[in-house]
């Protein structure tokens, strides 16, 4: 739509609706078919058609799409103070697209940095350092090893391809986490996983080894930031199936922006991106992304994933609609980065606590985490724990664990249990160890069976025009301390499509 404003220089479109209705009658007039259609921002090019999903792809051209991508990218790590000069940023590299973007922007930057740099006459200002980590998964993936072989060679040659400046590629296999002795890890490794026969416990206990192995990796190596490409479709379906599973209390601390909670904070620059725009970017500028094929999973995580596929088939602003409605809770206090003497670390400290109307002086208790998923732990709604700090050790993992971890992952049988407990990684023992001897010795107050959280998620399936904001609801409640995990109530909520 035209400005209408002769002193404008900002070089949008100045013509006004009755040039560009004309130009279409004439134009279909001459042709027979509608013009083709114009990007929305620069209203030069051809905007790009055929979007798979609902967010910019389709609206811009190829050089706009991708400068709103990088512009949202830019806005969070500036907004947040998540990268500063003197850091050493590593970023997790699975192959996909969301963490093939990840990279590319993260070197975009860093590019311009260097640049800048060697023009500059003082060289003052240093250029943070990036490096690369995959995990390598081959231990337990038999199935997957030439796959995997191959993965690793092609993202040396992705790594290599993105220089200067030069990036450290780091395979680190996800049996480290154990011990130096990589051929016994990697037998706990597999034994630990037979232990857990829930399907969807064992994706959740795969996923925290996975940061455990890029954590233990990014503190070796010297790196003072981890970067993850989690993007709105991811966050999306993370909203809802740990919801499913009673995990309400926890959700806000992994939409943030910023995570804290862990030795090397992890941040999430691609959270306002959705999945699709990133596979279409990746498409349009030749970004090459590594495939590996999954065993298929028939637990909560892949059934809400299906399900949150299906919603955004039907309305393609549904995911962002569950990111935004989940952002409006209040995180928790672990998710900033501690503040220092950068002014960009200050101006983001100050931007959360007007958007969540934070007391600058607001003090707050130390969190108490789960020893199997490390996610926060419920002060309000629990009692003191069964297990002592002198007491077995298989009783105090059961005694600090959340209750979705109780009743997926550690096994009911008391013998089982202790077993299990002797095939946990030193970074498991330890915090079972912290969380058992700390003042906080946490315990659910109320246990639901384990088929609470499937025949939530089969609610899903089975109602999905309303179950979906009936359980953000829910959490929404959860949080606030009004509702037990695992409930679920038929109230109306409405909401906007937008």
């Amino acid at each position: 739509m035209a400005c209408n404003n002769s002193a404008c220089q900002s070089g949008c479109y100045k013509y006004n609706d009755e040039d560009e209705s004309q130009y279409q009658n004439q134009y279909v007039a001459s042709n027979g078919k509608p013009p083709p259609l114009i990007c929305v921002k620069c209203k030069v090019s051809e905007a790009v058609a055929g979007g798979s999903g609902g967010g910019d792809d389709g609206r811009f051209c190829g050089e706009c799409f991708r400068g709103s991508l990088f512009g949202k990218f830019r806005f969070a790590v500036t907004s947040e103070g998540m990268i500063s000069a003197t850091d050493k940023v590593l970023v997790a590299f699975s192959g996909g697209a969301a963490s093939r973007v990840a990279l590319q922007f993260v070197h975009d930057m860093q590019y311009k940095a260097q640049k800048n740099f060697d023009a500059s006459k003082d060289k003052l200002l240093p250029v943070f350092g990036v490096g690369v980590a995959f995990v390598d998964e081959s231990s337990f993936r038999m199935d997957s090893v030439d796959q995997i072989t191959y993965a690793i060679k092609q993202i040396k040659s992705i790594v290599s391809y993105l220089s200067p400046p030069e990036k450290a590629l780091h395979v680190v296999p996800i049996e480290g986490i154990y011990s130096s002795n990589i051929n016994d890890g990697r037998e706990r490794l597999k034994k630990l996983l037979e232990a857990v026969s829930d399907d969807t416990g064992k994706e959740d206990l795969l996923l925290h080894m996975r940061m455990l192995a890029l954590q233990k990796a990014a503190k070796e190596n010297g790196y003072s930031k981890l970067v993850t490409g989690s993007c709105t479709s991811r966050i999306a379906c993370h909203v809802i199936s740990e919801t499913v599973k009673g995990r309400g209390y926890s959700l806000p601390a992994d939409i943030q922006y910023v995570d804290a909670r862990w030795n090397v904070p992890v941040l999430l620059p691609l959270r306002d991106c959705l999945g699709q725009e990133l596979s279409a970017l990746c498409h349009r500028d030749g970004l090459k992304t590594v495939e590996i094929v999954k065993t298929p999973s028939f637990g909560i995580n892949a059934l809400v994933s299906s399900f949150v596929s299906l919603l955004q088939e039907e309305n393609p602003s549904r995911e962002s609609t569950i990111m935004r409605t989940a952002g409006k809770l209040t995180p928790f206090d672990f998710n900033k980065l501690p503040e220092d003497d950068d002014p960009s670390s200050r101006l983001a400290t100050n931007r959360r606590q007007r958007k969540f109307n934070l007391k600058p002086d607001e003090s707050t208790l130390p969190e108490s985490f789960c020893s199997l998923c490390n996610s926060p732990l419920n002060k309000s709604n629990v009692q003191s724990s069964c297990g002592s700090a002198d007491g077995d050790p298989s009783d105090k993992i059961a005694g600090d664990c959340c209750s979705s971890c109780r009743f997926q992952i550690l096994p009911h049988d008391p013998l089982a249990l202790e077993h299990f407990y002797s095939l946990l990684p030193d970074p498991m023992v330890s915090q079972v160890d912290v969380e058992s001897t700390s003042s906080h010795k946490l315990l659910s107050d109320i246990l639901c069976p384990p088929w609470s959280a499937h025949a939530a998620c089969m609610l899903c399936i089975w109602e999905p025009n309303s179950a979906i904001w009936m359980v953000l609801l829910c959490h929404l409640m959860v949080r606030q301390h009004q509702l037990p995990p695992f409930s679920f109530i038929s109230i109306p909520f409405w909401f906007s499509n937008s």
